[in-house]
């Protein structure tokens, strides 16, 4: 028997489907939107897609599930339980579903990230008899960790982190602990409750490392609950963008603007978003746009940040560049950007006038600042602005400092003390986001283009109780 299970990964939302096969047809678990990158993994393996399942209605990115089972003709399997508005193969707790002679799910019902999630146990047949391989979790049990509960609301929090234990508890008593965990979410995405690096694991690792498998109910939920930090607020539209059954994706070309387009978006308040690395933006950008980096999780914090349906404009490098920044916007429902540029930033601006450069330093240029021996050519800090996450925050941050979340800074600009702000995050790339939006604002900004680790180690006070002392 020729079976594999091929991963692919969305590093920049921190999720990964699945493509399980015996050599002949294939199983698709969790497909995300743009299907082209599917159908050439089945296509290179010489198989074909007969089966597509969800293992839950997603709130973080658009699911290609409907448009992948209509171009394949597959089965598309969702939760009995779920209201949509499409034709699917409705499946349940307990179901069993053959995919070949030698393939065959079956449906574990586990609540607990949503009501209705549900899980598939793999089996293959050996020497006549079924055998489980592994489990596609989705945003059930992790690795290391389980899906947050808290994003159907946080009246239901509690009660989804009740099932979320139970249901982590049922597969592990379920199944070998050498079965294959194979989770959608996990891997940076903001769907799971706490973050890991591990690559792979099994149901016995899980039972030694996960805190859903190691601690009971009561202390798994109060754990769990107090460990929750804000989701991006484009999540609000995804679950009923795939309820609603989404539509296919187009990624042709997008129109090109010359200089004066460029700056009529930007002067009517439109989102005119730079794509290149930080470093390159902060030596010449033009002003009045926002650095987000295809280097970064760039589609999670544009559609985080920007009111919903705000016309977006993307500057690059290169038409390349546009095209990848495409396909991330369209992950998570931003369909068609409005304009696109590419090439050096001075074709961008109709004049030199409108070009702007945005100063960086690092923690020991802060240090240095603070003992009066500030570098030349820097304004002296008046303000510390922290942008991490609060869990980030409370677990150490610089003494004096002034935390606002990224999410919060183009609400609450105007909140921020007077004077030169010195801004930072945990490595730079939220920091340049909110620095070229303070710019914009017109504040006098640094950007602490630097890691936070190193922070203690050049001189910085910090206080907290996971931080070191200068």
């Amino acid at each position: 028997m020729k079976f594999n299970v091929s991963v692919l990964a969305t590093s920049s939302l921190g999720d990964r489907s699945y493509l399980a096969s015996d050599g002949q047809v294939a199983v698709v678990v969790d497909p995300q939107r743009d299907i082209d990158r599917i159908l050439y993994l089945a296509g290179a393996a010489g198989v074909q897609i007969t089966h597509v399942v969800e293992t839950h209605i997603h709130n973080d990115y658009v699911s290609g599930g409907l448009e992948l089972a209509r171009v394949t003709g597959a089965h598309y399997l969702v939760a009995a339980a779920e209201r949509v508005e499409f034709g699917r193969l409705p499946v349940a707790d307990g179901d069993t579903l053959a995919i070949s002679d030698t393939m065959r799910l079956r449906v574990i019902a586990t609540p607990g990230h949503t009501f209705h999630h549900l899980s598939y146990v793999l089996d293959y047949a050996n020497d006549g008899d079924w055998q489980p391989t592994g489990v596609f979790t989705g945003g059930s049990l992790l690795f290391g960790t389980t899906g947050r509960t808290d994003l159907l609301g946080q009246q239901h929090a509690h009660e989804l982190a009740q099932h979320q234990h139970a249901s982590a508890q049922r597969l592990a008593d379920l199944l070998p602990d050498g079965a294959e965990v194979w989770p959608t979410h996990g891997f940076g995405s903001f769907c799971s409750a706490s973050q890991t690096d591990a690559p792979e694991s099994t149901i016995g690792r899980e039972k030694e490392a996960n805190p859903v498998l190691r601690l009971a109910a009561d202390d798994f939920i109060t754990e769990t609950l107090s460990g929750l930090d804000a989701y991006p607020a484009y999540y609000a539209h995804m679950g009923v963008t795939n309820l609603g059954g989404p539509a296919p994706v187009d990624l042709t070309p997008i129109a090109r603007a010359d200089a004066a387009e460029l700056r009529r978006r930007i002067n009517a308040g439109q989102w005119v978003v730079d794509l290149r690395h930080r470093k390159a933006f902060a030596a010449s950008h033009l002003a009045g746009t926002v650095s987000l980096g295809l280097d970064g999780p760039m589609s999670t914090w544009l559609g985080w940040l920007i009111s919903w349906g705000t016309p977006i404009t993307l500057l690059a490098d290169t038409a390349a560049q546009i095209a990848e920044a495409q396909r991330e916007l369209v992950r998570i429902g931003i369909d068609r950007p409005a304009a696109q540029a590419t090439g050096a930033a001075e074709r961008w601006a109709a004049d030199h006038e409108q070009l702007r450069e945005l100063p960086l330093a690092d923690f020991a240029a802060l240090a240095a600042a603070h003992a009066g021996q500030l570098r030349t050519g820097l304004p002296a800090p008046d303000v510390v602005l922290d942008v991490r996450m609060t869990n980030e925050w409370i677990a150490g941050h610089i003494a004096g400092a002034v935390h606002l979340p990224l999410p919060e800074l183009p609400q609450r600009l105007t909140d921020l003390p007077a004077g030169a702000v010195w801004v930072h995050c945990g490595s730079g790339y939220r920091a340049t986001v909110a620095g070229s939006l303070l710019a914009n604002a017109g504040r006098d900004v640094v950007v602490i283009d630097d890691r936070f680790a190193e922070a203690a180690g050049a001189g910085v006070t910090l206080v907290g109780p996971n931080t070191p002392r200068a």
